[in-house]
Parts: C-alpha cells; structure tokens; sequence
C-alpha cells in the first residue's frame, strides 16, 4: 500500500460517518415535528424527541457506518467493499428507524378538525 491510501481511507470513513449523521437528521426531523410543535394549543408537545431521542438518533447514525467500515476493512482490507458495506449499514439502519422509531404523529383521539 502506498502511504497516500490511509489518508484517502480516512477521509472516506468520515464522509460516511457524516452522511450516516444527516441521513438520521433528516428521517427524524419530519417524524419529530408533531411531537415538538404539539398541535391544538400544545397540548401534545413532548420535547423528549429533542432531548432524548435526537442524540440518540445522531449517534447512531455515526456510530453505525464507521463500525461497519472498520469492520469491513478489518476482514476485507478494500476501500470499497468498507464503503459498500457503511452505505448499506446506513440504509439498514435507516430503515431500522423508520420500522421501531414512531413519535406522536396526531393529536388524541376526540381532537379532530373543526373542533
């Protein structure tokens, strides 16, 4: 290996650690926005989603793509197999989120439109 290709490989792993960080900010902030806005009068609003769940949800979007990539480049030694293998992480976790993650979405029952 030449000594340029730890750099390049570095550099890479933080691309994705970054892009895994946004992907789990952009999932969130949609799903999130009820429970922060609270809807008629506030009477829904939990800010558990911007204390609580928000780190967490960061974290794990840059925990799980740098695992897999060194994973990755500890078996497979290949630049872009630990790439491949960070984006789908991304993609698994993402979809993890989406499946178990579900903040309050609508106001209780009774509350309807035109109250």
């Amino acid at each position: 290996m030449s000594e340029s290709t730890p750099g390049r490989t570095t550099g890479a792993r933080y691309l994705l650690t970054g892009l895994g960080t946004a992907t789990g900010l952009v999932v969130w902030a949609p799903r999130a926005a009820f429970s922060i806005d609270g809807g008629f009068e506030a009477h829904a609003r939990d800010l558990s989603v911007i204390f609580v769940d928000l780190p967490l949800i960061l974290l794990g979007g840059a925990l799980i793509p740098l695992v897999a990539w060194s994973t990755a480049m500890r078996q497979v030694r290949r630049p872009w197999a630990a790439a491949l293998a960070a984006l789908a992480a991304i993609a698994l976790g993402t979809w993890g989120l989406t499946e178990w993650w579900t903040p309050r979405q609508h106001p209780d029952p009774g509350y309807g439109p035109g109250i």
